[in-house]
């Protein structure tokens, strides 16, 4: 075993409004994992507070999507200044922690644009993460993990990001249909069959070559 730092929670943190102090956090969060031979930490989660019950409250930063977002910044770019790969998350619209595997975040654009994607964009621009982990909820009716819409059209072409996209772990959707969507790296505990459906999807033209060459650029990239 390997003696780590306990840190304060995420939120008290953001409570500091102190740049310096979150990117030291950071660069320390960092200095361990090159300790520990760590090469990618699943953090920080930068989801907004919607309700004070939410399970995962203690990991994402706050209720205001731009301090949550410069929050996460700060401590992503000190994660990275020591060469370790920081992975924001869980993108997007992780409201609740009972049965967020099914639940369905129904969200007009406005209010999405404006509180809850806002916080992921300015993490995107200030500090693009090499690593994004999808959410296991849906985001108006589709899975996050599989959300053109989201992954394709927002984050890739509207924000220009340049890192990979994750799954989470145990995700529902296929591997296909995470290859459409945009989700560059599907990790552990999905369907054994997924890696023989994909190459069907291949062959028959539901998935192209070039699809998969460009998952494949993203993950060596990051």
């Amino acid at each position: 075993s390997i003696n780590t730092t306990c840190f304060p929670c995420s939120t008290l943190i953001a409570c500091t409004w102190d740049d310096k102090l979150q990117r030291k956090m950071g660069e320390t969060m960092g200095d361990e994992c090159l300790i520990s031979d760590v090469d990618v930490l699943l953090a920080p989660g930068l989801n907004i507070h919607r309700n004070p019950l939410c399970g995962r409250n203690f990991e994402y930063l706050s209720e205001d999507p731009y301090l949550a977002g410069r929050t996460a910044s700060n401590i992503i770019n000190g994660m990275q200044s020591r060469g370790i790969c920081a992975c924001a998350k869980h993108f997007a619209a992780n409201n609740r922690e009972n049965n967020r595997l099914n639940n369905n975040s129904i969200i007009g654009e406005r209010a999405l644009r404006e509180i809850y994607l806002r916080a992921f964009e300015k993490v995107v621009k200030d500090s693009n993460p090499a690593y994004i982990m999808t959410a296991y909820n849906l985001l108006n009716g589709t899975h996050a993990s599989s959300n053109a819409q989201l992954l394709r059209g927002i984050l890739r072409d509207e924000w220009g990001y340049k890192g990979a996209v994750m799954s989470d772990w145990g995700t529902y959707d296929s591997l296909t249909e995470e290859v459409l969507g945009g989700n560059n790296l599907k990790m552990p505990c999905g369907n054994p069959d997924d890696a023989e459906k994909l190459k069907t999807a291949l062959k028959t033209g539901e998935v192209s070559l070039a699809m998969l060459r460009d998952n494949a650029k993203w993950v060596l990239l990051s």
